[in-house]
């Protein structure tokens, strides 16, 4: 069974402010590549599209979802579709205290020019895949999450099928007894992919229409019954995957 993919954000707690964490060692292991020079500094105007591009969304939101959003009195597992990445950075950003965010990428090269536009774009990476190093990833953000920081989740990542939520989504939240917060997203206008996922770019200066459910960790102790379970309320507050026929009825 594949692993899902990953990210994590540096979003902190009702404490005193802190520096973004430093993942540990296993998070960027020798055997991951890396991007430097030329190549590095050719991805700059892309992540800088990137962040205008989404920074122009209209993001629409009730007064209750937006509590639950804001809300940083714990950690969270912040759990969202593969092919609503694009938002992750705005999530964080607009919700999440803006504090930079950490996306799981695979070690190999294709991974390292992911890693490279994710930092440039303002967020942060933890390498590994599953194929490659990714214990060593669910480690690291694990420690991630037991530092009082969030970890985010895509359940049908990071090769689908598309809205087949994999139990395995669960385990760093179980490890860590922390709670999710699960993301949904309704575009007003937007373009899709022909990838796997379908994935979503948001038009810009658009409206998106964000939602969200709390599920607190008590509800994750039968993992099998807990991923049906999640999976329903996940897809229920994304519209567009009722339409599409993904995943097994609700």
């Amino acid at each position: 069974m594949a692993k899902p993919a990953l990210w994590a954000t540096t979003a902190g707690l009702n404490s005193p402010r802190r520096d973004p964490v430093t993942p540990p060692p296993a998070a960027v292991p020798a055997e991951a590549r890396a991007i430097g020079g030329w190549r590095r500094l050719a991805l700059w105007p892309f992540a800088l599209l990137l962040k205008l591009w989404g920074r122009s969304l209209r993001f629409v939101t009730t007064p209750e979802d937006l509590r639950a959003f804001t809300k940083h009195d714990e950690p969270v597992a912040i759990v969202l579709w593969h092919n609503r990445l694009f938002l992750s950075a705005e999530i964080v950003r607009r919700y999440r205290q803006g504090r930079p965010a950490y996306a799981l990428v695979s070690a190999s090269q294709d991974g390292a020019w992911l890693s490279a536009f994710f930092s440039l774009a303002g967020m942060r990476t933890v390498r590994g895949s599953s194929s490659r190093l990714g214990r060593e990833a669910a480690t690291a953000l694990v420690g991630v999450l037991r530092a009082g920081l969030d970890v985010g989740i895509t359940p049908d990542g990071p090769r689908g099928p598309c809205y087949d939520f994999k139990p395995g989504a669960l385990i760093v939240a179980r490890r860590t007894g922390a709670p999710l917060l699960l993301v949904g997203a309704e575009f007003e206008s937007a373009w899709q992919l022909r990838s796997w996922d379908r994935f979503y770019l948001p038009k810009p200066f658009s409206r998106v229409i964000m939602r969200c459910t709390h599920v607190p960790a008590s509800a994750l102790d039968q993992r099998e019954a807990a991923a049906v379970t999640i999976a329903g309320r996940l897809r229920a507050i994304n519209p567009d995957v009722r339409k599409s026929g993904g995943g097994p009825p609700l």
